[in-house]
């Protein structure tokens, strides 16, 4: 029988283990510009391994999830961290999960606002972008470069990410 997650908050907190919650953190701004600017300095690292790697800026335009979802594989990136942030100011989920012996653990799915962004760690299970209601653009940034730094694994059963609205 699948499994139901439960859909949580995304902060600081509860989302360290696997990276960093991209967002505006008052203890981190600065003024610049002639102070007509508020700067959020260092926010997030990305974090690329290998010879020839470089960090690379993209665009990932998402398509909404229908849900309840099946929640069935999960990715990671050992040669490089992996960033995405909203650009349009949509919710979205961010569905991450420890390595349990080489496989994804148990999902944990965080909701995010549409002012948050996340960094995913190096080789951090996590699952492919979770748009939701509309099509969603999202600022990424993460390693190009010789090197396979994509690996898959697909659970046996099928866990249930609920409607996060």
């Amino acid at each position: 029988m699948p499994k139901l997650l439960t859909i949580e908050p995304l902060t600081q907190a509860a989302f360290a283990p696997f990276g960093t919650v991209i967002e505006s953190d008052p203890s981190s701004m600065r003024l610049i510009n002639g102070g007509s600017t508020e700067r959020f300095h260092a926010l997030g690292r990305a974090d690329v391994a290998g010879e020839g790697a470089r960090v690379i800026i993209n665009i990932f335009r998402g398509q909404p999830r229908t849900f309840p979802y099946d929640l069935t594989m999960m990715e990671r990136h050992p040669l490089g961290s992996q960033s995405f942030s909203p650009m349009l100011g949509g919710p979205w989920l961010a569905i991450v999960a420890t390595d349990a012996g080489g496989k994804p653990g148990v999902p944990r799915v965080f909701l995010a606002t549409g002012s948050q962004g996340v960094n995913y760690g190096r080789n951090v299970w996590h699952h492919p972008l979770m748009a939701i209601g509309s099509v969603s653009d999202f600022l990424v940034v993460d390693r190009d470069g010789p090197g396979n730094n994509l690996e898959e694994a697909f659970y046996d059963e099928a866990f249930i990410v609920p409607s996060p609205v």
